[in-house]
């Protein structure tokens, strides 16, 4: 687990008091009302729950202007790290925009930390991604050196540039970030 993402965890776990260090915390996606990801993250983040919402920058063209606009990654999804049981799991669901935990019976599924880990050096170092489509298929790679050191992916290639594939394949949602130039290994 990243150091960003454990300091997160833990201030989280604090902010929700001693018997939350106790109860082992994962990952889950939730999934939103169409257009309320950014809201609903701010009211997770304000009851002190863990909460993540991977973001990339698009330019937005209207007819008099164009912007630079902040969009999720993932439309209608985001990411909050609580016990598998308790408080923390009603108080998300409370949340106003909030529709359910993705999984089983919708009680959620765990996602793994290597994923979330995945996504969350992409956003914090500021790599260029986009949405794409989910690819369960192709060949599993491990970036070498650089920035993107560590991390794995599927290798595909859009419009002839190498690109890695991130997936969180619970929310079947993918991203793509360019690799041109980077090293790459087979995992």
């Amino acid at each position: 687990m990243s150091i960003g993402i454990q300091n997160a965890v833990l201030e989280g776990m604090m902010s929700n008091g001693a018997n939350a260090l106790l109860e082992p915390s994962f990952w889950y996606a939730i999934q939103t009302k169409s257009r309320h990801e950014k809201k609903v993250h701010a009211e997770i983040c304000e009851k002190g729950i863990h909460s993540f919402l991977p973001l990339h920058r698009e330019k937005r063209r209207w007819s008099d202007r164009s912007q630079w606009v902040e969009l999720p990654l993932f439309s209608q999804y985001l990411f909050v790290r609580v016990p598998s049981f308790g408080d923390s799991r009603v108080r998300v669901l409370q949340t106003v925009g909030v529709l359910q935990f993705v999984g089983e019976h919708g009680r959620g599924t765990p996602i793994p930390d290597e994923q979330i880990e995945n996504l969350h050096a992409i956003v914090s170092r500021g790599i260029p991604a986009v949405p794409h489509q989910f690819l369960r298929v192709g060949e599993k790679v491990r970036v070498r050196g650089g920035a993107l050191e560590g991390i794995e992916g599927i290798l595909s290639a859009i419009h002839n540039d190498k690109s890695l594939i991130i997936s969180v394949d619970l929310i079947q949602k993918s991203v793509a970030i360019r690799i041109d130039g980077f090293e790459i290994e087979p995992v």
